[in-house]
């Protein structure tokens, strides 16, 4: 499995939370569970106790989006550099579940499980994936969603550095509403010169009298 897999366990685990909206997903050991995907080891880990440790572990891969997003290079890498000290990872070859056409394995990096708890586990694995997707394409490839409100974590692989939102729904809504936007100011502009031309008539019309 390659590494950049991991760092979609960064984006899932921050839009467990819609703050702008006050919704918040990660509320049950289950839903804990359901950001490894359901199974695996650390899956089989997860407690109730878990649920208030992903939330903590949460805000602080909410803040690495936040300080890319807004251009702060540094303090992205510092707060993700933080983390990787507290959740450090384990990473092993593997070549499970993986063959050539002569039966042999496919040997490839993977980041074991973290034995302590299901947290730790969770976030080394969101960490160094985001590590790896940030040295490997750059900063300004982690955003947070333009379409007001939605402020949902993504990471942008598009060949021209182009992403703006978080998914193909969220940016029809944000072009339908730029649309409109548009087509107010027309109206409204159109209107004020209707209203000047009027005003133009209305003064000829008094000279020549």
């Amino acid at each position: 499995m390659e590494l950049a897999y991991y760092s979609d366990y960064a984006v899932r685990l921050v839009n467990s939370e819609d703050p702008a909206r006050g919704k918040d997903t990660l509320t049950s050991v289950e839903a804990v569970r359901d950001l490894f995907g359901g199974y695996g080891t650390g899956a089989r880990r997860a407690t109730d106790a878990d649920v208030t440790r992903f939330r903590s572990v949460r805000t602080r891969l909410r803040s690495v989006f936040e300080a890319a997003d807004d251009g702060d290079e540094t303090l992205a890498v510092d707060l993700l550099n933080s983390l990787l000290l507290e959740f450090p990872v384990s990473p092993q070859i593997s070549g499970h579940d993986f063959r050539d056409d002569d039966g042999r394995p496919l040997w490839h990096m993977h980041l074991a499980d973290h034995p302590s708890n299901a947290t730790a586990g969770y976030a080394a694995i969101a960490a160094m994936g985001l590590a790896f997707h940030l040295t490997e394409y750059g900063v300004d490839r982690l955003g947070l969603c333009e379409a007001a409100p939605c402020r949902n974590a993504y990471l942008d692989t598009s060949t021209n550095r182009s992403r703006r939102y978080c998914s193909d729904r969220c940016a029809t809504r944000a072009n339908v509403a730029a649309y409109r936007a548009r087509k107010r100011l027309e109206a409204d502009r159109s209107g004020k010169t209707g209203r000047t031309a009027d005003s133009a008539q209305r003064a000829a019309a008094s000279g020549e009298r």
